[in-house]
């Protein structure tokens, strides 16, 4: 079975022994699709419930939900991209305004953009910071995976904006509250290559 980034949804196989196989093939066949490749249309109503849905099943010790993600819808792309512009004047007064502009459009790639927030209370000593991001790697994953199910290419991004105050105030994050990444997903305009994935053995050892 193969898989491209372009393909259209893949439907679970009937046969119950076929879906480990299936499986395995959905996270072998997963690849980042950078943002400027990520055209219209993204995933329906229905879609987007499907991949929160499975955010959810995301491990999660104590149920604490260390993890939130907040949309971007189209109306508001223009905000965002006040944010990253003017973040990137705050690190380098000295940008010129090519930079400047494209800082802004990067707000406006992607027809689905989320950012993921993870909740890191100092107060909560249970449950350490660890592994609350690790949930929310997991939730990341998880939504990556069934993006890709449905045939939509994905990517995480991240960069400098994330730890800028102009960011923080527009989204109105909570004390303790961290911008891990941004979410995008999309129909695919063009599919690259598969990259070569470690062997085993650069990351495995046993006791």
């Amino acid at each position: 079975m193969t898989m491209c980034c372009t393909q259209a949804a893949l439907p679970v196989p009937a046969d119950p022994d076929e879906v480990a196989a299936w499986a395995l093939t959905l996270i072998q066949t997963r690849q980042t699709v950078l943002p400027k490749r990520l055209l219209a249309p993204g995933p329906d109503a229905a879609q987007l419930q499907a991949l929160f849905d499975a955010a959810a099943a995301a491990p999660d010790h104590e149920q604490r939900l260390p993890w939130r993600f907040i949309g971007v819808p189209a109306d508001k792309r223009a905000l965002l991209a006040e944010a990253f512009a003017g973040a990137l004047l705050d690190r380098d007064p000295a940008a010129l305004p090519h930079q400047v502009e494209a800082a802004r459009e990067k707000a406006h790639r992607a027809p689905l953009l989320l950012l993921a927030v993870a909740r890191l209370d100092d107060t909560d000593t249970e449950v350490p910071a660890p592994e609350r991001w690790i949930s929310l790697g997991c939730a990341l994953q998880n939504m990556l995976l069934a993006a890709h199910a449905m045939g939509y290419g994905s990517a995480l991004t991240s960069g400098q904006a994330l730890s800028s105050p102009r960011l923080h105030a527009l989204f109105a994050l909570a004390p303790g509250e961290v911008p891990a990444c941004f979410v995008n997903v999309g129909t695919v305009s063009t599919c690259r290559p598969m990259r070569l994935r470690p062997d085993a053995g650069r990351f495995v050892s046993w006791l």
